[in-house]
């Protein structure tokens, strides 16, 4: 009796929480690019004054805590999924506190806006109210900005919903097919009561939960029980001989191949072409700062911004979320305050490292201009290349591309590998179900 193995040389190409996820289920060795797992959920630390970054915290905590993507908070999540979760970093749970700010006013409208009227006064409320409930569009609703007017009526699409999109697509809302519904909720009932009452809060982060440590604690701990092989960044992928090429030279076969690389860089190393332009994504400078908290710094976890001099539209606040952000001298006095601040780009419009430097420079400005904060201790810009991910009207790119990539024996596993919007929860649940079909396992022969 002899015991062999079947898919002897099946690999998984990244190691953030999908790719984790699928070697933990698995045992097959995992590649990644990076020094250190998590991909852009990984945590990393910048002590006052310092620009290293530390990918563990110091042993004094003098150091601020921040993510490569920006805030990650867990939401939603199949329930076995936030068990494992928990058995491997305690987690926090926190109730969402974000609105919409309009700077020319100094106005904070809690999010969702459409359910908060009355903070915009009485003849826009009800001039909104009115559209809402029976001025919608008959109209054909073929990209996101006809959905956004139709939806939410001119008035507020013109306030908020046009110019916010402008910034937090890079202009594509024009284009792109409609994709953010479940975001943005529009109850008739709940518009009606919001302007004149509270409401109960609603979409898909009402909670949230956030390891006490960080998602590097998390990542980590994964990583503890995976075969990852760092420094391997992917730069060709050969379909008819099935090997992946890496950067420094080496190569790999495979039999079958997990891939939680974004689905058209996947495309591009492969040179498989479905005959169909590939769906744009958008790209986004995440600029991790540090600093002394100003007099009218908010104390909402995000902020929605339309219209800002820099062109940023979105400032999260990780110490609002919880104080372990912030070096430990000054968790107590908490008069410092961790920040993400986050600006769009269409693919393949990077700016030079001296522009993101400098725009990093004047998001500082604005923030100070605001009363935000004060002196700026850590400013850390990082360069997110694929970050959201979209689609063309009508478009079956996506569809194609995974198709041909299966044909192949590449599967793609997690939020960019399929092109869809997802949290981690589900992304580890993906990399979970991957990792278990393609398990090495052993069968015996007589």
């Amino acid at each position: 009796m002899t015991r062999s193995t079947r898919n002897e040389h099946c690999l998984i190409l990244g190691a953030g929480m999908t790719g984790l996820a699928a070697g933990y289920a698995s045992g097959l060795p995992v590649f990644e690019a990076a020094d250190w797992p998590g991909g852009i959920c990984s945590s990393y630390y910048v002590r006052p004054g310092s620009s290293e970054r530390l990918h563990q915290t110091p042993s004094d905590g003098e150091a601020y805590r921040f993510e490569i993507g920006g805030g990650h908070w867990i939401f939603g999540g199949d329930p076995l999924v936030l068990r494992f979760i928990r058995s491997h970093a305690p987690v926090k749970t926190y109730r969402r506190r974000s609105a919409v700010f309009f700077p020319d006013q100094d106005l904070f409208v809690p999010y969702p806006i459409q359910n908060h009227l009355r903070y915009l006064g009485q003849r826009v409320a009800a001039q909104v109210i009115e559209e809402i409930t029976d001025g919608r569009s008959s109209g054909e609703v073929v990209t996101m900005a006809d959905w956004l007017r139709a939806g939410f009526g001119p008035t507020l699409y013109g306030l908020f919903f046009e110019p916010f999109h402008e910034l937090y697509t890079a202009g594509l809302y024009r284009e792109i097919a409609p994709q953010d519904a479940y975001k943005t909720p529009v109850n008739p009932a709940l518009v009606i009561r919001g302007a004149f009452d509270d409401v109960p809060q609603v979409g898909y982060n009402v909670t949230f939960v956030y390891p006490e440590e960080g998602l590097n604690v998390l990542s980590q701990r994964m990583a503890e029980r995976c075969r990852v092989h760092y420094g391997k960044r992917v730069v060709k992928i050969d379909v008819q001989s099935r090997e992946v090429y890496f950067e420094d030279g080496t190569a790999e076969p495979y039999d079958e191949l997990i891939s939680t690389l974004p689905l058209n860089r996947m495309m591009e190393m492969t040179g498989l072409d479905v005959g169909e332009r590939p769906d744009p994504a958008t790209s986004v400078l995440v600029v991790n700062i540090g600093a002394v908290k100003g007099p009218n710094c908010p104390e909402e976890h995000w902020l929605y911004i339309p219209r800002s001099r820099a062109g940023f539209h979105r400032v999260g606040f990780y110490s609002n979320v919880d104080v372990s952000f912030l070096p430990a001298s000054r968790r107590e006095r908490r008069d410092c305050v961790s920040i993400y601040v986050e600006k769009a780009y269409r693919e393949g419009e990077k700016p030079s490292q001296a522009e993101l430097d400098h725009l990093a420079g004047d998001i500082v400005q604005e923030l100070q201009e605001w009363g935000w904060i004060q002196e700026a201790e850590v400013v850390d810009p990082t360069w997110i290349d694929v970050a959201y991910t979209w689609s063309w009207p009508g478009s079956t790119w996506r569809a194609k591309a995974i198709k041909a990539l299966e044909e192949h024996g590449i599967y793609q596993v997690g939020r960019y590998a399929r092109w869809v919007f997802q949290g981690i929860a589900d992304s580890i649940r993906d990399g979970f179900y991957a990792g278990c079909a393609l398990k090495t396992n052993e069968r015996v022969t007589q």
